[in-house]
């Protein structure tokens, strides 16, 4: 069951073929990457004393070496903590104390800045040549932890949800079930960060044999996604709908020649924008999904047909292949078509649990149910529709933003007494970040700004501040937030 031999399969009947490549040129074959996984694999054992089921964390901008690090972690028997490379070395902290990881792998730019354990950085000269014997890969089980996916939650503090080799393989199947097709001459472009959904979809591509493309700039570049869209016959990737509207208003906007599918997802796409999508790119290449960290990327979707149809785009969709999903009441019974409740979800892609939170995890997966947090209704065919967010979590740009982790920073300041954060309906981010703050003596959003620069993401941070008498608040004293948002 280990997911190393996604790569080390593709790697005996195609040697040959491109693995990896950056930008309009491949950089490693199957061949090489395989071998080149079985060594570091046994060099990273080796050197640094790490036994089955260790944590390594992965700090990395998208690059060739992310892949082969993550898949030499899988080899040796260790789990993998993804970073999102945007993090505060704050918050990469956190990650990696409460991990427990043994070591860091990390890409130059941020390796300076990792604390909290060992750090081995790919631009060092000992990295290219860490390396010792190759073992075959490790023997693992079904539910042994395979990625500790790190996502925001209700707390202050992020969460680690379990992810095992078995749910990743599901979630690799359901992409061939549901999704798509793939072979040997199809390629993906990494331009979302690869510790996040594109990383977990460029898994189905390497069992195929497909190349794994990481553009030139390393990020989301409009202008070079249809380049390269041009260059890579068979093209798919994973965007958030932010990336989509960007490249429909791109001065390079044209339809493309080589692209298979673009799935989108991790916020809401405005209907408008979908129809502009469609006819740009034609609706046989476009496949919504509704999933979440818990169970990656994988709960709903909705398939080509139905956006070539240009009916259900208002929904996210219906149950995955394999996958239970419900809309229940606050005791949580069933509710009938069209009502709204929570959305909760059941098969083999939920998470394991929470790293070392047993609380939150009795909590989350209660009745062996995923409790996503989220409102929905679904209608007589099944199809989900989110109506609402619960926990007031925040989604711009498919990046969840947790208003109580911003907030508690804001409160560091002496001259905030009260805060409260809410997101504003985006035309291109799905929502941005407002924060509401009462303060008796005078501060600036200068300074607001760089207290919350100094302590978290830079893209988590507000884009905009408004200076209240008070906040609208309940006979609890419960801030009312939904008021705040009628303010917007």
């Amino acid at each position: 069951m280990n997911l190393a031999h996604l790569l080390h399969r593709s790697a005996r009947w195609l040697p040959e073929a491109p693995a990896l490549a950056v930008g309009k040129g491949a950089v490693a074959s199957y061949g090489e990457l395989s071998i080149r996984v079985a060594t570091l694999a046994a060099g990273l054992r080796a050197r640094f004393a790490l036994n089955a089921g260790d944590r390594v964390a992965l700090a990395m901008t998208n690059c060739p070496e992310y892949w082969e690090a993550l898949f030499a972690c899988w080899h040796a028997g260790l789990a993998a903590v993804p970073m999102n490379a945007k993090l505060h070395p704050k918050e990469i902290e956190y990650i990696i104390v409460n991990s427990g990881a043994k070591l860091c792998i990390a890409t130059p730019e941020l390796a300076a800045s990792i604390t909290g354990t060992e750090t081995l950085s790919t631009g060092d000269p000992g990295y290219r040549k860490l390396a010792a014997a190759p073992v075959s890969a490790a023997e693992t089980a079904p539910g042994d932890l395979a990625w500790l996916f790190y996502t925001s939650g209700t707390t202050v503090v992020p969460k680690g949800a379990m992810l095992t080799h078995r749910n990743l393989l599901f979630a690799v199947q359901a992409y061939f079930s549901d999704i798509d097709k793939l072979g040997p001459g199809d390629a993906i472009l990494h331009a979302a960060p690869l510790s996040h959904g594109s990383g977990l979809y460029g898994l189905p591509h390497f069992a195929a044999g497909a190349v794994n493309v990481i553009p030139e700039s390393g990020g989301f570049d409009a202008e070079e996604m249809f380049t390269l869209m041009e260059r890579w016959p068979g093209t798919s990737f994973f965007a958030a709908p932010t990336m989509v509207v960007r490249m429909l208003a791109s001065p390079a906007a044209r339809a493309p020649r080589h692209l298979k599918t673009i799935t989108y997802g991790g916020a809401a796409m405005y209907v408008a924008d979908a129809l502009r999508a469609i006819d740009l790119f034609g609706g046989e290449h476009l496949y919504q999904l509704f999933g979440q960290g818990e169970s990656p990327m994988t709960i709903t979707g909705l398939p080509q047909t139905y956006h070539c149809r240009r009916e259900k785009l208002e929904s996210c969709g219906v149950a995955r292949t394999g996958v239970e999903v419900r809309v229940v009441d606050e005791n949580e019974r069933d509710l009938p078509p069209g009502e709204v409740g929570e959305i909760l979800t059941r098969s083999d892609c939920v998470m394991a649990g929470y790293w070392e939170n047993p609380n939150s995890t009795a909590q989350t997966l209660r009745g062996g149910w995923l409790h996503t947090g989220d409102l929905g209704s679904l209608d007589t065919g099944g199809f989900l529709t989110i109506r609402d967010r619960s926990k007031d979590m925040i989604i711009s740009g498919g990046s969840n933003h947790d208003p109580r982790e911003i907030e508690e920073v804001l409160l560091r300041h002496p001259a905030v007494s009260e805060c409260s954060v809410v997101g504003r309906p985006h035309a291109e981010w799905g929502e941005e970040v407002v924060a509401f703050i009462v303060s008796p003596k005078p501060v600036s959003s200068g300074e607001l700004d760089a207290l919350c620069i100094e302590n978290i993401a830079r893209f988590k941070r507000p884009r905009q501040y408004r200076f209240v008498d008070g906040l609208p608040k309940n006979n609890y004293g419960k801030v009312l937030k939904t008021e705040l948002r009628k303010l917007l």
